[in-house]
């Protein structure tokens, strides 16, 4: 794990993809959990709307320490720069042209864009949303994930709940109410 991503908790990346013929999703997901904790289907996603999904987002899963991102309009905006600057939350830009640096990210877009998008003929937006949100699921509670131990991402996160219930240090990272905490 990169040294700069070893104090994250929560939320720890998002990610603008295109829907064929739809418009745009932000994919959440967490790289310590590999849980996918929000994708936001729309026509059009702007830095304002980026900055409500998120705060909807921290209600349920609390704030990231760090948020990855790529350099797309919705994310180099004044809307997403004013609210992690108000919350202590750090913006990290991956360098244009090196999705590498993103690969977490990118290794779940794939898997999305494969056994979700490219295989559905999606008759709405609804119609997207739902199953977007069926394969999520899916993908969170009957996935396992050799770097989980072969546990899904909801499982891995109940193990570290029952076993944390104070803060102990796990190599360079320590825990705390079940997620990584600097």
């Amino acid at each position: 794990m990169p040294d700069i991503i070893a104090g994250v908790s929560g939320a720890a990346k998002h990610w603008l993809s295109r829907i064929p013929g739809l418009g745009e999703a932000l994919a959440g997901y967490d790289e310590y959990t590999r849980k996918s904790f929000r994708i936001e289907a729309d026509t059009s996603i702007t830095g304002v709307r980026v900055v409500r999904i998120l705060n909807e987002t921290a209600l349920k899963e609390g704030l990231p320490e760090i948020i990855m991102i790529d350099n797309g309009p919705e994310f180099i905006g004044r809307a997403l720069d004013e609210w992690a600057y108000r919350r202590g939350v750090k913006l990290f830009f991956i360098t244009p042209g090196r999705p590498v640096e993103n690969m977490y990210m990118e290794s779940f877009n794939g898997r999305l864009r494969d056994e979700c998008l490219n295989l559905h003929y999606f008759t709405s937006l609804d119609h997207a949303r739902q199953v977007i949100e069926d394969w999520r699921v899916d993908y969170n509670t009957e996935r396992p994930h050799s770097s989980l131990d072969n546990l899904t991402p909801e499982e891995f996160i109940r193990k570290l709940k029952e076993k944390t219930p104070t803060a102990i240090t796990v190599g360079n990272v320590s825990i705390n109410a079940g997620y990584p905490t600097s």
